[in-house]
């Protein structure tokens, strides 16, 4: 993350700073508890095998609303929003005039032209008065909520018993409004860990009551609070990307990070369409994952070889105790994206043999995530 100056704080500061963080890694202009005082595979242990809670409050949430709302989004994302119904939530791409991507968001359909946007650290709300010349529109950013992201296979058993909410009944990029330990809250299902998750979305005073009601409820199913190292391991394990850290270029596209599928051509009209018209097919690298042959994990930035010509980048990497192996996302040529191509990475002086790889790298069928038994 960054030292960039901080202008939102997380109203559980001093709970992270009990559990040993120093709040010195900020991202999105909020102090983030980057480490804690315990191992961060020990926290991912935890993840992967019961639950473990994290405040990602640093993510920013844009209200949206107005008579032209659907309208006004849908120029402004790749994906068509018409097809999102109330309650459910979708991954889309912004992309510029030139086709690059500037950020990506998840948009909730709350329903009755209402929709909340979360974003990172892309360039999504300076692109909104952009598009919103001539739209019957309004947003505001909520700078009031919080965000408690309960990820692990016992999430389900620790929440379920104190909500009305039918939360086993609740799909994959679901949520609704309900309560949980009697306190108003949106409920959805999802997360940046690849397992089944939930996030929780409350008002800042309530923030600090419901971290400890969840860990106290979570306690004997051995959940535990865990921290940013944890989150950077587990969404490299599930190849989740990581604006703008995976898009090498400046002007990446959507189909150069295999987004495609958040780009709805058949629209009539969005901001970037004729760029990614002409774009499309000329991309210049592929997002791929690699093994590394090393016993650490890679520095990003280093350079990926292939009989002697240089073909990519490393971008995002960890080392897998869980899965005992050095992990990377990367840009690679086209070319070179084939299952089991052998390339070498070069970290500062030392070079390391590599794969291409299916990812993501754990769960590759996403079994934790989409179970068989809700599958249509």
């Amino acid at each position: 993350m960054t030292s960039a100056p901080i202008w939102r704080q997380s109203i559980l500061n001093e709970r992270h700073r009990e559990l040993g963080s120093k709040l010195e890694e900020s991202w999105n202009d909020m102090a983030i508890p980057q480490h804690y005082a315990t191992d961060p595979y020990e926290e991912t242990e935890a993840v992967r095998t019961r639950a473990g809670l994290f405040d990602v409050s640093a993510l920013k949430i844009i209200n949206v609303g107005g008579k032209d709302a659907l309208a006004f989004l849908n120029q402004l994302v790749t994906a068509d929003i018409t097809k999102v119904p109330a309650g459910r939530s979708a991954i889309a791409s912004i992309v510029g005039d030139d086709g690059g991507l500037i950020d990506d968001v998840l948009i909730y359909v709350d329903g009755d032209g209402a929709f909340r946007l979360s974003h990172g650290g892309g360039a999504l709300e300076e692109a909104l008065p952009l598009v919103a010349e001539g739209f019957d529109v309004t947003f505001s950013r909520d700078n009031d909520v919080h965000i408690l992201s309960l990820q692990g296979p016992k999430a389900l058993d620790i929440l379920a018993p104190h909500t009305p909410f039918d939360l086993k009944g609740l799909p994959y990029f679901g949520h609704g409004k309900t309560t949980l330990f009697g306190v108003p809250v949106s409920l959805a299902r999802g997360g940046y860990s690849a397992e089944r998750g939930y996030e929780v979305f409350c008002a800042a005073k309530d923030a600090v009551a419901l971290w400890d009601k969840i860990l106290e409820a979570g306690k004997p199913f051995g959940a535990m609070p865990v921290s940013w190292d944890c989150l950077d391991i587990v969404r490299v394990e599930g190849a989740l990307l990581f604006f703008p850290f995976d898009m090498p270029h400046t002007d990446t596209t959507p189909f150069e990070v295999l987004m495609d599928w958040s780009v709805d051509l058949s629209k009539p009209d969005f901001r970037g369409k004729a760029a990614l018209l002409a774009r499309k097919g000329t991309e210049r690298t592929h997002q791929a994952g690699l093994e590394v042959l090393a016993a650490k994990a890679i520095a990003p930035g280093a350079k990926i070889f292939k009989d002697g010509a240089e073909v990519g980048v490393v971008n995002s990497t960890t080392y897998s105790r869980h899965l005992m192996k050095s992990l990377a996302l990367v840009s690679l040529r086209p070319d070179v994206t084939a299952l089991g191509t052998a390339v070498s990475v070069v970290d500062g002086e030392e070079s390391f043999e590599a794969n291409v790889v299916r990812t993501p790298f754990y769960d590759p069928m996403r079994l934790c995530t989409h179970p068989l038994d809700e599958r249509g």
